[in-house]
Protein backbone atom coordinates (compact mmCIF):
# COMPACT_ATOMS: atom_id res chain seq x y z
CA UNK A 1 0.00 0.00 0.00
CA UNK A 2 1.16 3.80 -0.87
CA UNK A 3 2.22 5.60 2.06
CA UNK A 4 -0.07 8.46 2.39
CA UNK A 5 0.94 12.01 2.90
CA UNK A 6 -1.38 14.60 4.51
CA UNK A 7 -0.30 18.66 3.10
CA UNK A 8 -2.10 21.75 4.45
CA UNK A 9 -1.64 24.91 3.26
CA UNK A 10 -3.54 28.44 2.61
CA UNK A 11 -1.38 28.82 -0.74
CA UNK A 12 -3.14 26.97 -3.49
CA UNK A 13 0.43 27.22 -5.24
CA UNK A 14 2.10 25.64 -3.03
CA UNK A 15 0.23 22.86 -2.19
CA UNK A 16 0.28 21.83 -6.12
CA UNK A 17 4.07 21.90 -6.29
CA UNK A 18 4.37 19.55 -2.90
CA UNK A 19 1.79 17.26 -4.67
CA UNK A 20 3.35 16.83 -7.76
CA UNK A 21 6.79 16.30 -6.33
CA UNK A 22 5.70 14.31 -3.48
CA UNK A 23 3.61 12.09 -6.12
CA UNK A 24 6.19 11.58 -7.89
CA UNK A 25 8.23 9.73 -5.26
CA UNK A 26 5.34 7.01 -4.92
CA UNK A 27 3.10 8.96 -2.05
CA UNK A 28 -0.44 9.33 -2.09
CA UNK A 29 -0.60 12.72 -1.19
CA UNK A 30 -3.79 14.32 0.02
CA UNK A 31 -4.31 18.10 0.16
CA UNK A 32 -6.25 20.44 2.50
CA UNK A 33 -6.07 24.76 2.36
CA UNK A 34 -7.10 25.05 6.08
CA UNK A 35 -6.93 23.49 9.22
CA UNK A 36 -9.93 22.35 10.15
CA UNK A 37 -10.61 20.55 5.86
CA UNK A 38 -7.19 18.90 7.20
CA UNK A 39 -8.50 17.53 10.24
CA UNK A 40 -11.76 16.07 9.04
CA UNK A 41 -9.66 14.24 6.16
CA UNK A 42 -7.58 12.93 9.26
CA UNK A 43 -11.28 11.89 10.54
CA UNK A 44 -11.55 9.44 7.44
CA UNK A 45 -7.96 8.56 6.23
CA UNK A 46 -4.82 6.97 8.39
CA UNK A 47 -2.58 9.16 7.47
CA UNK A 48 1.84 8.17 8.53
CA UNK A 49 3.06 12.11 8.03
CA UNK A 50 1.49 15.20 8.05
CA UNK A 51 2.39 18.45 6.48
CA UNK A 52 0.99 20.92 7.59
CA UNK A 53 2.17 25.23 7.27
CA UNK A 54 1.96 26.76 11.27
CA UNK A 55 0.23 29.60 9.87
CA UNK A 56 -3.17 29.12 8.99
CA UNK A 57 -6.13 31.69 8.60
CA UNK A 58 -8.37 29.23 11.07
CA UNK A 59 -6.71 27.24 13.39
CA UNK A 60 -3.70 27.97 15.70
CA UNK A 61 -0.95 26.04 14.77
CA UNK A 62 -0.16 25.01 17.72
CA UNK A 63 -3.51 23.85 18.21
CA UNK A 64 -3.46 21.76 15.50
CA UNK A 65 -0.90 19.76 16.23
CA UNK A 66 -2.52 18.94 19.69
CA UNK A 67 -5.53 17.90 17.85
CA UNK A 68 -4.04 16.10 14.88
CA UNK A 69 -1.69 14.01 17.53
CA UNK A 70 -4.98 13.21 19.46
CA UNK A 71 -6.43 11.88 16.52
CA UNK A 72 -3.69 10.29 14.78
CA UNK A 73 -1.14 9.24 17.53
CA UNK A 74 0.92 7.40 15.47
CA UNK A 75 1.40 9.85 12.69
CA UNK A 76 4.55 12.31 12.59
CA UNK A 77 3.70 15.58 11.72
CA UNK A 78 6.22 17.82 10.27
CA UNK A 79 5.70 21.93 10.67
CA UNK A 80 6.43 24.70 7.93
CA UNK A 81 7.14 28.27 9.73
CA UNK A 82 8.80 31.33 8.67
CA UNK A 83 11.68 32.98 9.93
CA UNK A 84 9.64 35.35 12.41
CA UNK A 85 8.17 32.30 13.49
CA UNK A 86 10.54 30.26 15.10
CA UNK A 87 10.14 30.02 18.52
CA UNK A 88 6.23 28.82 18.13
CA UNK A 89 7.95 25.96 15.55
CA UNK A 90 9.44 25.03 19.08
CA UNK A 91 6.54 25.51 20.86
CA UNK A 92 4.67 22.98 17.93
CA UNK A 93 7.79 20.20 18.47
CA UNK A 94 6.78 20.05 22.42
CA UNK A 95 3.04 19.60 21.40
CA UNK A 96 3.74 16.49 19.27
CA UNK A 97 5.48 17.56 15.98
CA UNK A 98 8.61 15.81 14.52
CA UNK A 99 10.55 18.22 13.46
CA UNK A 100 9.96 21.88 11.53
CA UNK A 101 11.23 23.42 8.38
CA UNK A 102 12.04 27.27 7.72
CA UNK A 103 10.44 28.72 4.41
CA UNK A 104 11.84 28.86 1.85
CA UNK A 105 11.76 24.44 2.04
CA UNK A 106 14.35 23.10 0.10
CA UNK A 107 12.63 19.96 -1.55
CA UNK A 108 15.70 17.23 -1.21
CA UNK A 109 15.42 18.11 2.84
CA UNK A 110 11.90 17.66 2.62
CA UNK A 111 11.88 14.74 1.39
CA UNK A 112 14.96 13.48 3.68
CA UNK A 113 12.92 14.69 6.85
CA UNK A 114 10.03 12.60 5.45
CA UNK A 115 12.39 9.42 5.14
CA UNK A 116 13.66 10.23 8.70
CA UNK A 117 9.73 10.74 9.93
CA UNK A 118 8.74 7.46 8.36
CA UNK A 119 11.43 5.45 9.67
CA UNK A 120 11.28 6.87 13.28
CA UNK A 121 7.28 5.83 13.04
CA UNK A 122 8.42 2.64 11.92
CA UNK A 123 11.02 1.88 14.64
CA UNK A 124 8.05 2.70 17.29
CA UNK A 125 5.07 0.49 15.64
CA UNK A 126 8.08 -2.38 16.03
CA UNK A 127 8.49 -1.99 19.61
CA UNK A 128 4.91 -1.35 19.98
CA UNK A 129 4.39 -4.87 18.39
CA UNK A 130 7.37 -6.62 20.43
CA UNK A 131 6.20 -5.26 23.44
CA UNK A 132 2.84 -7.00 22.57
CA UNK A 133 4.26 -10.11 22.10
CA UNK A 134 6.32 -9.92 25.46
CA UNK A 135 2.80 -9.22 26.84
CA UNK A 136 0.47 -11.46 25.73
CA UNK A 137 2.80 -14.36 24.82
CA UNK A 138 1.06 -15.28 21.41
CA UNK A 139 3.32 -15.65 18.80
CA UNK A 140 5.71 -18.74 18.68
CA UNK A 141 8.61 -16.86 18.42
CA UNK A 142 7.91 -15.05 21.44
CA UNK A 143 8.50 -15.83 24.84
CA UNK A 144 5.40 -17.66 26.75
CA UNK A 145 4.73 -17.94 30.80
CA UNK A 146 2.54 -15.60 32.69
CA UNK A 147 4.15 -16.84 36.35
CA UNK A 148 5.89 -14.30 38.20
CA UNK A 149 9.18 -15.53 37.69
CA UNK A 150 8.53 -14.89 33.37
CA UNK A 151 7.04 -11.56 34.88
CA UNK A 152 9.85 -10.43 36.23
CA UNK A 153 12.16 -11.28 33.34
CA UNK A 154 10.10 -9.25 30.81
CA UNK A 155 10.56 -6.37 33.11
CA UNK A 156 14.26 -7.05 33.23
CA UNK A 157 13.83 -7.15 29.18
CA UNK A 158 12.04 -3.77 29.16
CA UNK A 159 14.80 -2.16 31.28
CA UNK A 160 17.94 -3.13 30.22
CA UNK A 161 17.09 -3.64 26.19
CA UNK A 162 17.70 -0.38 24.70
CA UNK A 163 20.76 -0.04 26.67
CA UNK A 164 24.46 -0.91 24.97
CA UNK A 165 24.76 -3.25 28.36
CA UNK A 166 26.03 -7.16 27.57
CA UNK A 167 23.80 -9.46 28.48
CA UNK A 168 24.15 -13.05 30.57
CA UNK A 169 21.04 -15.50 30.18
CA UNK A 170 22.15 -18.29 32.80
CA UNK A 171 19.65 -21.14 32.53
CA UNK A 172 19.39 -25.25 31.70
CA UNK A 173 19.27 -26.86 28.72
CA UNK A 174 15.64 -25.70 27.05
CA UNK A 175 14.59 -23.47 28.95
CA UNK A 176 14.97 -21.09 26.24
CA UNK A 177 17.47 -19.06 26.21
CA UNK A 178 17.37 -18.41 22.63
CA UNK A 179 14.15 -16.72 22.83
CA UNK A 180 15.32 -14.13 25.66
CA UNK A 181 18.44 -13.37 23.22
CA UNK A 182 15.70 -12.50 20.38
CA UNK A 183 13.13 -10.67 22.65
CA UNK A 184 16.49 -8.36 24.11
CA UNK A 185 18.00 -7.62 20.58
CA UNK A 186 14.44 -6.98 18.54
CA UNK A 187 13.70 -4.74 21.76
CA UNK A 188 16.62 -2.63 21.38
CA UNK A 189 18.04 0.17 19.26
CA UNK A 190 19.98 -2.44 16.90
CA UNK A 191 16.68 -4.42 16.03
CA UNK A 192 17.22 -3.52 12.05
CA UNK A 193 20.91 -4.98 12.10
CA UNK A 194 21.74 -8.30 12.42
CA UNK A 195 21.53 -10.78 15.72
CA UNK A 196 24.11 -13.40 14.87
CA UNK A 197 24.21 -16.66 16.79
CA UNK A 198 26.89 -19.23 17.75
CA UNK A 199 26.98 -22.04 19.94
CA UNK A 200 30.42 -22.26 21.32
CA UNK A 201 30.02 -26.15 22.04
CA UNK A 202 28.84 -27.03 18.66
CA UNK A 203 32.16 -25.92 16.78
CA UNK A 204 35.79 -27.88 16.76
CA UNK A 205 38.27 -25.65 19.09
CA UNK A 206 40.78 -25.00 15.87
CA UNK A 207 37.78 -23.78 13.95
CA UNK A 208 36.02 -21.73 16.31
CA UNK A 209 38.73 -18.37 16.09
CA UNK A 210 38.42 -18.50 12.83
CA UNK A 211 34.70 -18.30 12.58
CA UNK A 212 34.86 -15.90 15.34
CA UNK A 213 37.30 -13.34 14.02
CA UNK A 214 37.04 -14.19 10.14
CA UNK A 215 40.54 -15.19 8.60
CA UNK A 216 42.86 -13.72 5.10
CA UNK A 217 43.48 -16.23 2.30
CA UNK A 218 46.10 -18.30 3.09
CA UNK A 219 46.25 -17.83 6.88
CA UNK A 220 46.22 -21.12 7.32
CA UNK A 221 45.75 -24.80 5.14
CA UNK A 222 42.55 -24.73 3.55
CA UNK A 223 42.28 -20.78 4.24
CA UNK A 224 41.12 -20.42 -0.08
CA UNK A 225 39.79 -17.39 0.15
CA UNK A 226 38.83 -14.30 2.70
CA UNK A 227 36.41 -15.04 5.16
CA UNK A 228 34.41 -12.32 7.13
CA UNK A 229 33.84 -13.54 10.63
CA UNK A 230 30.78 -13.45 12.52
CA UNK A 231 31.85 -10.51 14.82
CA UNK A 232 31.98 -8.37 11.24
CA UNK A 233 28.55 -9.85 10.32
CA UNK A 234 27.49 -8.89 13.45
CA UNK A 235 28.13 -5.05 12.64
CA UNK A 236 25.15 -2.80 14.09
CA UNK A 237 23.53 -5.11 15.37
CA UNK A 238 23.99 -8.03 17.93
CA UNK A 239 25.89 -11.36 18.65
CA UNK A 240 25.05 -14.19 20.93
CA UNK A 241 27.48 -16.51 21.92
CA UNK A 242 25.82 -19.53 23.34
CA UNK A 243 27.69 -21.86 25.77
CA UNK A 244 29.90 -19.04 26.87
CA UNK A 245 31.57 -21.43 29.16
CA UNK A 246 32.61 -23.87 26.44
CA UNK A 247 34.41 -21.30 24.64
CA UNK A 248 38.32 -22.14 24.74
CA UNK A 249 40.22 -21.01 27.04
CA UNK A 250 43.30 -19.78 24.99
CA UNK A 251 40.53 -17.87 22.62
CA UNK A 252 38.96 -15.97 25.95
CA UNK A 253 41.23 -12.99 26.16
CA UNK A 254 41.02 -12.59 22.64
CA UNK A 255 37.19 -12.01 23.11
CA UNK A 256 38.06 -9.78 26.10
CA UNK A 257 40.36 -7.50 23.91
CA UNK A 258 37.59 -7.09 21.56
CA UNK A 259 34.82 -6.17 24.12
CA UNK A 260 37.46 -3.66 25.86
CA UNK A 261 39.28 -2.06 22.51
CA UNK A 262 36.61 -2.42 20.16
CA UNK A 263 38.83 -4.12 17.56
CA UNK A 264 39.51 -7.26 16.31
CA UNK A 265 42.02 -8.87 13.65
CA UNK A 266 40.98 -11.24 11.53
CA UNK A 267 43.54 -14.42 11.09
CA UNK A 268 46.50 -13.86 8.67
CA UNK A 269 46.05 -10.45 8.91
CA UNK A 270 47.22 -6.78 10.90
CA UNK A 271 44.69 -4.76 9.73
CA UNK A 272 42.15 -3.50 12.64
CA UNK A 273 38.54 -4.00 12.29
CA UNK A 274 35.93 -2.03 14.22
CA UNK A 275 33.81 -4.28 16.37
CA UNK A 276 30.30 -2.54 16.23
CA UNK A 277 28.01 -4.99 18.34
CA UNK A 278 25.93 -5.66 21.24
CA UNK A 279 27.23 -9.21 23.25
CA UNK A 280 24.60 -11.23 24.61
CA UNK A 281 25.80 -14.43 26.07
CA UNK A 282 23.83 -17.85 27.58
CA UNK A 283 25.44 -20.70 29.62
CA UNK A 284 23.71 -24.18 31.09
CA UNK A 285 26.03 -23.82 34.32
CA UNK A 286 27.10 -21.89 37.00
CA UNK A 287 29.14 -19.48 35.95
CA UNK A 288 31.17 -19.24 39.11
CA UNK A 289 31.34 -22.43 39.12
CA UNK A 290 32.99 -22.32 35.48
CA UNK A 291 35.37 -19.95 36.81
CA UNK A 292 36.33 -22.15 39.39
CA UNK A 293 36.77 -25.00 37.59
CA UNK A 294 39.18 -22.88 34.91
CA UNK A 295 37.13 -23.27 32.01
CA UNK A 296 36.13 -19.39 32.42
CA UNK A 297 38.59 -16.47 32.71
CA UNK A 298 36.94 -14.48 35.66
CA UNK A 299 37.80 -11.46 33.92
CA UNK A 300 35.91 -12.03 31.21
CA UNK A 301 33.06 -12.87 33.06
CA UNK A 302 32.45 -9.46 34.35
CA UNK A 303 32.99 -7.93 31.28
CA UNK A 304 29.92 -10.42 30.36
CA UNK A 305 27.43 -10.10 32.98
CA UNK A 306 26.87 -6.75 33.15
CA UNK A 307 23.01 -7.87 33.35
CA UNK A 308 22.18 -11.62 34.43
CA UNK A 309 18.95 -13.07 33.67
CA UNK A 310 18.23 -16.00 35.36
CA UNK A 311 15.85 -17.92 33.38
CA UNK A 312 14.12 -20.51 35.86
CA UNK A 313 13.47 -24.30 34.77
CA UNK A 314 9.72 -25.50 34.06
CA UNK A 315 9.56 -27.10 37.62
CA UNK A 316 9.96 -24.26 38.86
CA UNK A 317 7.39 -22.12 37.04
CA UNK A 318 4.88 -25.54 36.92
CA UNK A 319 1.91 -23.18 36.59
CA UNK A 320 3.21 -22.13 33.28
CA UNK A 321 2.87 -25.54 32.04
CA UNK A 322 -0.81 -24.85 30.79
CA UNK A 323 -0.17 -22.05 28.55
CA UNK A 324 2.61 -23.95 27.39
CA UNK A 325 0.80 -27.25 26.54
CA UNK A 326 -2.55 -25.04 24.97
CA UNK A 327 0.45 -22.95 22.78
CA UNK A 328 2.03 -26.24 21.31
CA UNK A 329 -1.35 -28.02 21.04
CA UNK A 330 -2.78 -25.41 18.61
CA UNK A 331 0.42 -25.32 16.48
CA UNK A 332 0.88 -28.81 16.07
CA UNK A 333 -2.45 -29.59 15.66
CA UNK A 334 -2.41 -27.40 12.41
CA UNK A 335 0.66 -28.59 11.48
CA UNK A 336 -0.41 -31.79 10.95
CA UNK A 337 -4.04 -30.77 9.92
CA UNK A 338 -5.41 -32.54 13.17
CA UNK A 339 -8.73 -31.99 15.38
CA UNK A 340 -7.11 -29.83 18.34
CA UNK A 341 -7.37 -31.72 21.32
CA UNK A 342 -7.62 -31.37 24.88
CA UNK A 343 -5.29 -32.41 27.36
CA UNK A 344 -7.37 -34.54 30.77
CA UNK A 345 -7.53 -33.43 34.17
CA UNK A 346 -5.54 -36.43 35.24
CA UNK A 347 -2.77 -35.94 32.47
CA UNK A 348 -2.42 -32.52 34.06
CA UNK A 349 -1.75 -34.26 36.79
CA UNK A 350 0.93 -36.15 35.77
CA UNK A 351 2.48 -33.11 34.08
CA UNK A 352 2.34 -31.11 37.61
CA UNK A 353 4.24 -34.09 39.10
CA UNK A 354 6.94 -34.65 36.59
CA UNK A 355 10.39 -33.30 37.14
CA UNK A 356 10.98 -32.07 33.37
CA UNK A 357 14.63 -32.52 32.71
CA UNK A 358 14.36 -30.96 29.45
CA UNK A 359 12.53 -28.43 30.19
CA UNK A 360 10.51 -26.40 27.82
CA UNK A 361 11.56 -28.05 25.37
CA UNK A 362 10.69 -31.74 26.28
CA UNK A 363 7.50 -30.26 26.95
CA UNK A 364 7.23 -29.49 23.15
CA UNK A 365 8.06 -32.73 21.94
CA UNK A 366 5.90 -34.40 24.16
CA UNK A 367 2.91 -32.61 22.73
CA UNK A 368 4.40 -32.91 19.57
CA UNK A 369 4.35 -36.54 19.67
CA UNK A 370 0.90 -36.51 21.45
CA UNK A 371 -0.68 -34.49 18.79
CA UNK A 372 0.41 -37.33 16.33
CA UNK A 373 -0.63 -40.55 18.34
CA UNK A 374 -3.81 -39.41 19.28
CA UNK A 375 -6.69 -41.06 18.40
CA UNK A 376 -9.77 -39.34 19.67
CA UNK A 377 -10.29 -35.65 20.84
CA UNK A 378 -9.10 -35.90 24.59
CA UNK A 379 -5.36 -36.47 25.15
CA UNK A 380 -5.32 -39.15 28.53
CA UNK A 381 -2.87 -40.32 30.41
CA UNK A 382 -1.14 -43.14 28.61
CA UNK A 383 -0.77 -40.27 25.81
CA UNK A 384 2.34 -38.74 27.52
CA UNK A 385 5.69 -40.75 27.47
CA UNK A 386 6.43 -39.54 31.16
CA UNK A 387 3.24 -40.78 32.73
CA UNK A 388 5.11 -43.38 34.37
CA UNK A 389 7.88 -40.83 36.09
CA UNK A 390 5.02 -38.61 37.15
CA UNK A 391 3.04 -41.62 38.87
CA UNK A 392 6.45 -42.09 40.59
CA UNK A 393 6.96 -38.83 41.62
CA UNK A 394 2.87 -38.38 43.23
CA UNK A 395 3.39 -41.78 44.81
CA UNK A 396 6.94 -40.49 46.45
CA UNK A 397 5.06 -37.16 47.81
CA UNK A 398 2.69 -39.50 49.32
CA UNK A 399 4.98 -41.46 51.01
CA UNK A 400 7.30 -38.72 52.14
CA UNK A 401 3.77 -37.37 53.49
CA UNK A 402 2.98 -40.27 55.32
CA UNK A 403 6.70 -40.32 56.92
CA UNK A 404 6.49 -36.92 57.64
CA UNK A 405 2.97 -37.55 59.84
CA UNK A 406 5.01 -40.73 62.05
CA UNK A 407 7.99 -37.65 62.45
CA UNK A 408 5.43 -35.14 64.30
CA UNK A 409 5.38 -34.58 67.57
CA UNK A 410 2.06 -35.23 67.98
CA UNK A 411 0.89 -38.96 67.13
CA UNK A 412 -2.33 -40.46 66.80
CA UNK A 413 -3.50 -42.78 69.16
CA UNK A 414 -6.58 -45.10 69.54
CA UNK A 415 -9.12 -43.16 71.11
CA UNK A 416 -11.08 -44.32 74.37
CA UNK A 417 -14.42 -46.11 73.34
CA UNK A 418 -17.45 -44.27 73.73
CA UNK A 419 -21.37 -45.39 73.82
CA UNK A 420 -21.50 -44.46 70.11
CA UNK A 421 -18.39 -45.73 68.96
CA UNK A 422 -18.10 -48.96 70.82
CA UNK A 423 -18.76 -51.11 68.29
CA UNK A 424 -16.87 -50.08 65.60
CA UNK A 425 -12.90 -51.89 64.81
CA UNK A 426 -10.30 -49.64 66.32
CA UNK A 427 -6.43 -49.50 65.68
CA UNK A 428 -4.34 -50.99 69.02
CA UNK A 429 -0.81 -49.09 68.44
CA UNK A 430 0.50 -45.86 67.02
CA UNK A 431 -0.03 -45.07 63.31
CA UNK A 432 2.99 -46.62 61.65
CA UNK A 433 3.60 -45.23 57.67
CA UNK A 434 2.45 -47.99 54.98
CA UNK A 435 -0.23 -49.10 52.91
CA UNK A 436 -2.79 -48.61 55.83
CA UNK A 437 -2.23 -45.65 57.02
CA UNK A 438 -4.71 -43.32 55.79
CA UNK A 439 -7.09 -46.16 56.22
CA UNK A 440 -6.09 -46.10 59.75
CA UNK A 441 -6.53 -41.89 59.91
CA UNK A 442 -9.67 -42.32 58.18
CA UNK A 443 -11.09 -44.68 60.96
CA UNK A 444 -10.02 -42.78 64.02
CA UNK A 445 -11.24 -39.70 62.11
CA UNK A 446 -14.54 -41.13 62.10
CA UNK A 447 -14.82 -42.79 65.30
CA UNK A 448 -14.67 -39.65 66.83
CA UNK A 449 -17.68 -38.09 64.86
CA UNK A 450 -20.12 -37.51 67.32
CA UNK A 451 -23.62 -38.88 66.33
CA UNK A 452 -25.69 -35.61 64.44
CA UNK A 453 -28.36 -35.02 66.58
CA UNK A 454 -31.87 -35.27 65.39
CA UNK A 455 -33.44 -32.48 63.47
CA UNK A 456 -29.68 -31.15 62.83
CA UNK A 457 -27.51 -30.59 59.53
CA UNK A 458 -23.83 -32.47 59.85
CA UNK A 459 -20.72 -30.44 58.93
CA UNK A 460 -19.55 -31.30 55.60
CA UNK A 461 -16.34 -33.41 57.27
CA UNK A 462 -14.13 -33.77 54.17
CA UNK A 463 -14.02 -29.89 53.95
CA UNK A 464 -12.61 -29.93 57.59
CA UNK A 465 -10.18 -32.69 57.06
CA UNK A 466 -9.06 -30.87 53.32
CA UNK A 467 -8.66 -27.37 55.64
CA UNK A 468 -6.62 -29.38 58.33
CA UNK A 469 -4.49 -30.79 55.72
CA UNK A 470 -3.79 -28.28 53.81
CA UNK A 471 -2.93 -25.54 56.60
CA UNK A 472 -1.16 -28.30 58.13
CA UNK A 473 1.01 -28.71 55.14
CA UNK A 474 1.30 -25.17 54.58
CA UNK A 475 3.09 -25.03 57.70
CA UNK A 476 5.51 -27.85 57.41
CA UNK A 477 6.60 -25.84 54.26
CA UNK A 478 6.46 -22.29 55.99
CA UNK A 479 4.30 -21.21 53.02
CA UNK A 480 6.21 -22.91 49.86
CA UNK A 481 3.34 -23.67 47.57
CA UNK A 482 5.62 -25.69 45.76
CA UNK A 483 6.75 -27.68 48.23
CA UNK A 484 3.34 -28.11 49.47
CA UNK A 485 2.08 -29.61 46.12
CA UNK A 486 4.53 -32.13 46.25
CA UNK A 487 4.28 -32.77 49.63
CA UNK A 488 0.20 -33.19 49.11
CA UNK A 489 0.80 -35.17 45.74
CA UNK A 490 -1.50 -32.65 43.98
CA UNK A 491 -0.93 -30.41 40.96
CA UNK A 492 -0.90 -26.43 41.69
CA UNK A 493 -3.90 -25.35 40.15
CA UNK A 494 -5.56 -27.76 42.86
CA UNK A 495 -3.72 -26.38 45.41
CA UNK A 496 -4.56 -23.04 45.03
CA UNK A 497 -8.13 -23.69 44.92
CA UNK A 498 -8.11 -25.31 48.10
CA UNK A 499 -6.37 -22.66 49.75
CA UNK A 500 -8.50 -19.69 48.18
CA UNK A 501 -11.62 -21.42 49.02
CA UNK A 502 -10.33 -22.12 52.65
CA UNK A 503 -9.14 -18.28 52.69
CA UNK A 504 -5.25 -19.60 53.16
CA UNK A 505 -3.57 -17.36 50.94
CA UNK A 506 -1.83 -15.20 53.96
Amino acid sequence: MPIKLLVIDDDPNMLELAQYHLQAQGYEVFTAETGEAGLKQAEREKFEVVLTDLNLPDVDGIELVRRFKELLPESEILVITGYSSVTKAVEATKAGAYYFLEKPVEFQELLLLIDKALERRQQAEEIKQLRGRLSTRSSYASIIGSSKAMQDIYEMIEGVAESEANILVIGESGTGKELIANAVHYKSLRAKKPLVKINCSALPKELIESELFGHTKGAFTGAATDKQGLLGQAEGGSLMLDEIGEMPVELQPKLLRVLQERVYYRLGSERAQTANFRLISATNRDPMEAVRDGQLREDLYYRINTIEIHLPPLRQRAEDIPTLADHFLHIYAEKYNRPLPKISQEAYERMFAYHWPGNVRELQNVIERAVLLSKGEILEVASFPFAAAAANSISLAQAQSASGAKSAETVIHTPTPTAANSSAPMPQEPLTPGAQSFEQIGQVIVNQIPEPAPGTASEDVFKQLELAVVKAALERTKGNKQATAALLGLYRPRLYSMIKRHHLEE
